[in-house]
């Protein structure tokens, strides 16, 4: 039996989601109204409803995230909207909190976000037990350790292939809560890592003014899907469901090609896990749409600089070099990729991100909506593509058919049109209509083909027309269009109606957590959850950081990111370069903000601290 792959993208509404499966995803996925990570995000369930149907009718998944953590007070709503998504037919939720898994549940498939921390064999193994059908790998895994939990577990694994980083583990990230009321637990991250800070040393030194030292690149897996397929993902996850639409058409087309080019050599194994295929009007390119620049993270390793220190913005397609200023404008290498309205991204005189907006090009002149200072040799990258934009905002940009093959016939008493499509769903319409002999019959065959082939704005393509007649009956073309028309809406309801969501209830086990004790970063946040993991034998449980926070004193952030490694200073990877050594602890400072980092070389991490807090370095100062 072959393993099907899937795209699975993100969709902020309806009009996007709708819009990413006529791109060729084979999954969406989406917030509901309340209790998803992204509260800007949010869909009423008639909207999530209607995506079902759409969806279905390409055998594409459904899958709603309810992956904040919860409240006492919220488990009844939670559990009912539970329900409710089931009744409308969405294939699976994506969670975070575990007291979920002890609420009564339909026999709906439950899948692990992301934010449940998802790093190592055991506790992947442990979800899967505990009924989990999939889990959304940590984005920091590199290609051994996913193979690693694959043999060990068996288990549906979705891993993140292009958008953008999290700095930090994933559910483990508090400084927006830690600096105010918006816990990224609850859905509110601040994005304190795309914000500029000072790096000061242990002398109090400044080493760097001002940089997002943060922030980090975006995520391009595209070229590892065949050994990420191989390692044992079988959903590869396109982040952004706070995106426009031409990043997600632009990303979900990308990854389509990409993929349907790995599965056509390897036919006998793999196969797509939707229906149908897509007619593009554009050429997908991850950089012409938004990107802070790529790295391919941890995947294979550590071993290049991923930071974005620049800007968080998106730096977008790189164009050329400055190669000269002019009176009213520049000279740029490449300008003739360029096009009236594009932004253009840069550095400028003063060492710091710019932007312009592209007026007119005269010539090789490239004439900006305002004059910057842009040294000659300076980079420039386009992030806005105005044509690009134009092409992907069309609606008919991307347009998905499901094949059929049609069989024009006739009865006793008119004729009837067969239709059966790619996956084996057929339909017949009857036409009653007196059977009288062509006075021409040249072409009537070849004419009644053509017409029945016009499936227009249906779901549907003809990829073949057969008609079989006694004799060259005569049959108006109006005729034909209506029964080829009653014949795909038939098939259109036949294909949802068919659809067959994998029902997956979860049984309350016992078997044992791989810890004893939990501390705050596993984000239990109400009593099922304590319940849940006093079942599994855990004897001590923090409470969530949103419950006990003690300002000034804690550890917000874990991360695999260094800004040791950043700077060139790594003990581990850089000894033989690095020259002297920097004076620890290195803090980052935004405004009054402050915070501690802290080295922690042999898992190879990074902490980031409250100021106030009291660090214990490790022998080394590392």
């Amino acid at each position: 039996m072959r393993k099907k792959i899937e795209i699975l993208a993100p969709a902020k509404n309806l009009y996007q989601g709708m819009a990413a499966v006529n791109a060729g995803a084979d999954a969406v996925y989406m917030g509901g109204p309340v209790f998803g990570a992204r509260t800007n995000a949010t869909n009423s369930v008639e909207d999530i409803a209607e995506m079902v149907r759409y969806a279905h009718l390409f055998k594409v998944k459904v899958l709603v995230t309810l992956n904040t953590i919860l409240y006492d007070t919220e488990l009844e709503t939670c559990r009912q909207l539970i329900w409710e998504l089931y009744r409308i037919g969405v294939d699976a939720i994506i969670i975070q909190d575990m007291g979920i898994l002890e609420m009564d549940l339909p026999p709906i498939a439950i899948h692990a976000s992301t934010q449940a921390n998802n790093r190592d064999a055991g506790h992947v193994k442990f979800l899967a037990d505990a009924g989990i059908k999939r889990v959304v790998l940590a984005r920091e895994l590199n290609l051994d350790q996913i193979r690693e939990i694959h043999e060990a577990t068996g288990v549906e694994l979705e891993f993140f292939v292009t958008g953008a980083l999290c700095v930090s583990f994933s559910g483990n990230c508090y400084m927006s809560i830690a600096n105010g009321e918006r816990s990224a637990n609850r859905g509110s991250c601040a994005q304190n890592c795309r914000l500029p800070y000072q790096l000061i040393d242990g002398a109090g030194n400044t080493l760097l003014e001002s940089s997002h030292l943060l922030s980090i690149k975006d995520l391009d897996l595209s070229d590892e899907v065949p050994n990420l397929i191989q390692a044992g993902i079988s959903s590869f996850k396109i982040e952004g469901r706070l995106k426009d639409i031409v990043y997600v058409k632009n990303n979900t087309a990308y990854l389509r090609k990409r993929l349907d080019a790995f599965l056509e050599a390897y036919t006998d194994q793999y196969e797509k896990a939707s229906s149908g295929r897509v007619f593009y009007n554009f050429e997908p390119a991850l950089d012409r749409s938004f990107n802070r620049g790529y790295t391919d993270y941890f995947v294979n390793h550590r071993r290049e600089k991923i930071g974005s220190w620049e800007s968080p913005k998106s730096k977008g397609q790189y164009i050329g070099k400055l190669l000269e200023p002019k009176a009213n404008g520049y000279r740029i290498e490449n300008h003739e990729l360029l096009n009236n309205g594009d932004g253009l991204y840069f550095i400028n005189e003063q060492g710091l991100a710019d932007g312009a907006q592209v007026n007119i090009i005269v010539n090789d002149v490239v004439v900006l909506n305002s004059f910057k200072p842009i040294p000659e040799g300076a980079e420039i990258y386009r992030n806005h593509d105005a044509e690009f934009n134009r092409m992907l905002e069309n609606e008919h940009s991307a347009v998905r058919k499901i094949g059929v093959k049609m069989h024009f016939g006739e009865t006793e008493t008119g004729f009837r049109l067969l239709v059966t499509d790619e996956d084996g769903h057929q339909c017949t319409v009857d036409l009653d209509a007196p059977k009288e002999p062509a006075k021409n019959a040249d072409g009537l065959i070849e004419n009644i083909k053509r017409n029945l082939a016009k499936t227009g704005n249906t779901p549907f393509v003809a990829d073949e027309t057969e008609v079989s007649f006694s004799q060259n009956w005569f049959l108006p073309i109006s005729r034909v269009n209506e029964i080829r028309r009653a014949a795909l809406e038939q098939l259109t309801e036949t294909r949802i109606r068919e659809y067959r969501r994998e029902e997956h209830p979860v049984a309350k086990t016992d078997h044992p957590y791989p810890v004893r004790e939990l501390d705050f970063t596993y984000n239990v946040s109400n009593k099922l959850a304590r319940a849940f993991y006093h079942r599994h034998g855990v004897t001590e449980i923090e409470k969530a950081f949103e419950l006990q926070w003690d300002p000034g004193k804690s550890r917000v952030m874990v991360t695999k990111y260094c800004v040791k490694y950043e700077l060139g200073k790594c003990p581990r990877f850089q000894r033989a370069t690095m020259g002297e050594k920097v004076k620890e602890p290195l803090t980052l400072k935004h405004g009054e903000v402050e915070y501690k980092l802290k080295f922690n070389c042999k898992p190879c991490e990074m902490e980031i601290w409250e100021k106030d807090a009291e660090l214990v370095l490790d022998d080394e100062g590392d």
